[in-house]
């Protein structure tokens, strides 16, 4: 069984990384052969980190490529893509796949319609605002990370939806014990554009830093988030695939501060599952799918505002044994349900029950 993926991003994009490259080659264990296509190249990704820019006619050059990869369809029995084929263009290519009878899946991580129907352009939101909903109207089925994404295919009707979540190799994250003493560790893990949501909760940390002797540990930030946390102690480590897990190990703490946002009810909680596997229990707000999988496996706390935050925390800073109950919790949720061990199986039912039917 053939299948064509067209990826946003190569491996060094987080999405396509961990809602497709990591399961390739289990499932190719169970038959499936797969040829990636990704839009973007690390080139433009590297770029894109270290000053944000784009260049327009580098992304005229991508978008090329990838008309000219469409016309390969006829060589597979399914295409597997990342969101949309052409962002900030009409879903025409969508369309054209489904008008030959190309069957094609969709998956979805993230709130991306809101990039059109929640556009400052009005050009974008009055010609773009429903071209998701096509997408996933048109699809053969909509993988979505959360009730929220879900939510969204089945109004744009969408035929079939699964609910995979964004998900770790357990057998990379394993819980390590930790050597008890007076100082402990919240963690965090994100990228620069995330970071921002640190600062929301300043208060709470530096008042349980001081309180309690810690400090943080965030991974993936820049080093002038130093700056905005006056009165902390602060560690930067830079994020890196291969040390990531380690770094979770460190942690006694695992937290993901949220605002109440359109965007961010689209989140999946990745870094929650992350704390997770590695035996660390979690405090989050409570926002999408941050409440379903904490209030599921009973792994940590949910924090509304400034005082449920510093209460919380030095709750779980006070307590080895409360942080080793959640942390048991987490470890145990994530080898039920939050591992790709558990959602292999679920992705090739459902490309298999496509493949194999008539459903277009």
């Amino acid at each position: 069984m053939k299948v064509l993926i067209l990826t946003k991003y190569p491996r060094m994009g987080a999405s396509s990384r961990l809602r497709t490259l990591q399961y390739l080659p289990i499932l190719e264990q169970q038959g499936f052969e797969f040829t990636v296509r990704s839009l973007f190249d690390e080139k433009y990704l590297e770029k894109l980190y270290v000053d944000g820019s784009r260049s327009r006619l580098a992304i005229s050059k991508y978008y090329f490529k990838r008309f000219l990869t469409l016309f390969s369809v006829y060589r597979y029995d399914l295409i597997w893509i990342e969101y949309e084929l052409f962002p900030y263009l009409p879903a025409f290519a969508e369309r054209a796949l489904a008008l030959i009878g190309k069957k094609y899946v969709v998956d979805y991580d993230d709130a991306i319609f809101h990039n059109y129907d929640l556009a400052n352009n009005p050009i974008l939101r009055r010609f773009l605002a429903k071209k998701i909903d096509k997408v996933m109207a048109n699809a053969s089925c909509v993988i979505a990370g959360n009730a929220y994404l879900a939510e969204r295919a089945q109004a744009a009707g969408a035929k079939y939806i699964e609910w995979v979540p964004t998900v770790v190799d357990r057998s990379r994250y394993m819980p390590l014990t930790k050597i008890e003493d007076n100082s402990k560790v919240i963690g965090w893990i994100g990228s620069p554009s995330t970071q921002k949501y640190i600062i929301d909760i300043k208060e709470a940390l530096r008042t349980v830093c001081e309180r309690h002797s810690a400090h943080l540990l965030l991974v993936g930030a820049t080093q002038d988030i130093i700056n905005q946390l006056p009165g902390i102690q602060v560690e930067v480590a830079p994020w890196n695939e291969d040390s990531e897990a380690q770094l979770i190990q460190q942690m006694d703490i695992g937290i993901m501060p949220l605002p109440d946002g359109p965007w961010e009810k689209g989140k999946c909680g990745y870094k929650l599952i992350q704390y997770m596997a590695c035996g660390v229990p979690v405090i989050a707000s409570p926002i999408g799918v941050n409440s379903d999988i904490i209030n599921g496996s009973k792994c940590g706390y949910l924090a509304d505002d400034l005082e449920q935050w510093t209460n919380f925390l030095s709750i779980l800073l006070s307590s080895a044994e409360q942080r080793e109950i959640l942390g048991n919790a987490g470890r145990k949720a994530v080898e039920e349900t939050y591992s790709l061990q558990v959602q292999i199986p679920i992705l090739a039912r459902i490309f298999n029950s496509i493949i194999k039917s008539d459903i277009t």
